[in-house]
């Protein structure tokens, strides 16, 4: 507002009957207060510049320090992105490997048990479910000894083997299976940790190894064998030849018909007809005829036997098995007659209509069927057993010639069945057998006519060897 316009609303307001000294104090006052007025708003003007500016500073500082906070944040957002990705992958490269290495484990063919030293079990592997048929999920966290309870394996052996630090075996646990033997090698190693303590058991089926073992110490049998074989054929050949030489020399002494004998007995005074009479009555003659058979039958084991130990070159051609059988049969009969007061033994053969000739060892073959028609009647005499009987079968199958020698006596089990070919093993007492037989007879037949044999039998439903020879 200006001065004027001051004064004239002042002198419209004021009566004007008072002195004009009033007015111009009026006035100066006026002209004062607004001056303090347009001081004061001047002041407060430059307050707000101030303090806009100050603000404008701290807003400016403010933002500055949260640009600042928020890259920091950023970075550190970033690091724990980074942190959580190499938490997941360590995770998942975990997962993997502990994948992996159950699978490894369960593809192996190896029982694998984790145990704690209190016995519970932590790992059960895939063959150990197949072997003992319990589900892993069955098996965690249950005690061994409740789990399997003929387990051969007691928290005391695991806790000696976890205190001693060092693994332990049980070499060759038989397990009894429907008569069958199975072998098991089963080793406990120890896991020692700051933590916790445990071990891992391990269970391998060894029953082919022990097979194996065992086929590889009857065939060092059978080489020993072979080398004391040489060793008897010749100490036994040396009698023979005398036996047989000596029964050559008394058929001819006492023939009338050779002229010597005729001269010696004039010269004594002799009758030498009455004499061939006396010998005819008597029956030298055919005793003599039986030495010399069992002469010539035991002269013709004894060079089997030098052929089974020097493995030399024997003589084959082509055999009429049935004709052979028959023979066989027909001499087993008369070298073991029937026993005073016992029962008679059946003998039944059935031979099929056609037998095709086979390429083999006459001597060898009859030695083999003898001896299982010996083992048979033997087995059928250790018992009394009603109508025992013998069955001799023949017949071609599948490029084979099968005979079978069947007989109904107390039969065998099954750890005798295992042990039956090999050398000096007998069921029979001592002084009537020499176990040698059947490991002969397995040779023979495997050996050195490239054929099998074997055996199916049970207790008390008799024994059935089977011979397969290649046609």
């Amino acid at each position: 507002m200006s001065q004027t316009s001051v004064a004239e609303t002042l002198s419209t307001t004021l009566p004007a009957s008072e002195p004009s000294s009033w007015m111009g104090l009026l006035v100066i006052f006026l002209l004062i207060l607004q001056t303090l007025l347009i001081i004061g708003l001047q002041r407060s003007r430059l307050s707000n510049k101030r303090a806009r500016k100050a603000l404008k500073e701290s807003q400016k500082a403010l933002e500055d320090k949260i640009q600042d906070r928020t890259k920091s944040l950023h970075r550190i957002n970033d690091l724990l992105i980074d942190e959580v990705a190499r938490h997941e992958q360590t995770g998942r490269q975990l997962r993997e490997t502990k994948l992996y290495l159950q699978s490894m484990i369960n593809s192996m063919p190896s029982i694998i048990i984790g145990v704690t030293a209190y016995g519970e079990v932590t790992h059960w592997n895939a063959a150990a479910e197949n072997a003992f048929e319990i589900f892993s999920n069955e098996a965690l966290g249950r005690n061994i000894t409740d789990l399997l309870p003929l387990f051969p394996v007691t928290i005391n052996v695991i806790r000696g083997s976890i205190r001693g630090g060092e693994p332990y075996s049980i070499q060759h646990t038989q397990h009894q299976e429907h008569e069958k033997k199975r072998y098991f090698e089963i080793t406990i190693y120890p896991l020692i940790s700051s933590s916790e303590q445990g071990a891992v058991i391990r269970v391998d089926d060894v029953t082919m190894k022990v097979t194996i073992e065992n086929l590889m110490i009857q065939n060092e049998k059978m080489y020993s064998l072979g080398e004391v074989a040489a060793g008897i054929a010749h100490e036994i050949n040396n009698p023979l030849s005398v036996i047989l030489q000596n029964v050559q020399n008394i058929v001819r002494r006492t023939d009338i018909h050779f002229g010597t004998n005729t001269e010696r007995a004039n010269e004594l005074g002799i009758n030498i007809d009455a004499v061939d009479h006396y010998l005819k009555a008597r029956e030298i003659p055919l005793m003599l005829d039986s030495i010399r058979e069992a002469g010539e039958r035991s002269a013709t084991i004894v060079r089997n036997m030098l052929e089974f130990s020097h493995n030399s070159q024997r003589k084959t051609s082509l055999i009429d098995i049935k004709h052979l059988l028959e023979q066989t049969i027909a001499l087993n009969q008369s070298s073991t007659p029937k026993a005073p007061g016992t029962q008679g033994i059946q003998l039944i053969t059935e031979f099929s209509d056609y037998l095709p000739a086979i390429n083999a060892s006459a001597p060898e073959l009859q030695q083999v069927l003898l001896n299982l028609l010996r083992n048979a009647k033997q087995a059928l005499l250790s018992q009394e057993i009603d109508n025992p009987c013998i069955w001799v079968r023949a017949y071609p199958q599948e490029h084979q010639l099968v005979i079978e020698i069947q007989d109904n006596g107390p039969g065998m089990t099954d750890t005798v069945r295992q042990h039956i070919f090999e050398p000096f093993f007998t069921t029979k007492e001592v002084g009537s057998g020499t176990g040698l037989g059947l490991s002969v007879s397995y040779f023979i037949i495997t050996e050195r006519h490239q054929g099998t044999i074997d055996v199916k039998t049970s207790p008390g439903k008799g024994s059935s060897f089977i011979i397969r020879l290649p046609l």
